[in-house]
């Protein structure tokens, strides 16, 4: 499918375009269902949008009671711990918006890998409707290896068909992750892909290279089957491209 790409030529007009996209996407959903079930992912940058939605700009856009929160991926710590995913929400965004508790669905990182990816599959079935789950947006980052979500390159995760949350070993890191399926990423209505830096730029033009998806750069499997993909990336994310593709690709 096609990839939406969008450029912009620093980490803060990326942020709040982001920003931008992601309340737009829930007013949509919003207007259109009632409701809106949105995935967050971790990261410095997924941080300042989180900050930026609990700004007033944002903040008083959104009818906070119709939004679901749920979490593409946990790291295996409590949720008062710094590497928490859970945490870095709660600190930008949670403790600033009037959300239902009953809304907020965090991957329970405190207990046994396996149960709290059993657990949280659980969730996600008694709460859609839907087989796989259909989220109105996917929020998603990259890492330099090309993993995303916590599907890293060489583990079993990133081949399961059937599972919509696994518990994954990551060897190289030594640890143990929950994370969303690319079952469930593919058939999320919008996906949205938030890159910036240019530790990331050899992996971006790996990946918008790319033609056909490989396992060993787990990013290039996502493709919503019904859905939107985007891509929204910083100059220094880009800078690798060649500039006659970049003119074409990322005006500014």
């Amino acid at each position: 499918m096609n990839k939406n790409i969008h450029a912009y030529p620093s980490k803060e007009k990326l942020v709040a375009a982001t920003a931008e996209f992601v309340a737009d996407s829930i007013e949509q959903a919003i207007q259109q269902n009632g409701v809106c079930n949105l995935a967050l992912s971790g990261g410095n940058t997924p941080g300042g949008v989180f900050t930026l939605l609990a700004s007033d700009s944002c903040r008083n856009r959104v009818d906070w009671s119709r939004l679901h929160l749920f979490w593409g991926d946990e790291r295996m710590v409590p949720p008062e711990h710094e590497d928490s995913n859970f945490r870095l929400v709660q600190g930008t965004l949670l403790g600033h918006i009037k959300i239902p508790a009953e809304n907020v669905h965090r991957m329970r990182g405190e207990i046994a890998p396996e149960e709290a990816a059993a657990e949280y599959a659980e969730l996600m079935h008694g709460h859609f409707k839907d087989n796989p789950p259909c989220f109105d947006l996917m929020l998603l980052g990259l890492g330099e290896d090309g993993h995303t979500a916590s599907l890293f390159p060489e583990t079993d995760a990133v081949e399961e068909s059937e599972k919509h949350a696994v518990a994954v070993f990551v060897p190289k890191l030594d640890v143990w992750r929950v994370t969303l399926t690319l079952p469930v990423i593919n058939a999320s209505k919008k996906v949205l892909f938030l890159v910036s830096g240019k530790a990331k730029s050899e992996m971006v033009q790996r990946i918008m290279s790319n033609k056909q998806p490989d396992k060993e750069i787990p990013a290039t499997m996502v493709s919503p089957q019904n859905g939107e993909l985007h891509w929204m990336l910083d100059s220094d994310a880009m800078v690798l491209i060649n500039k006659s593709a970049r003119d074409v690709m990322f005006p500014f």
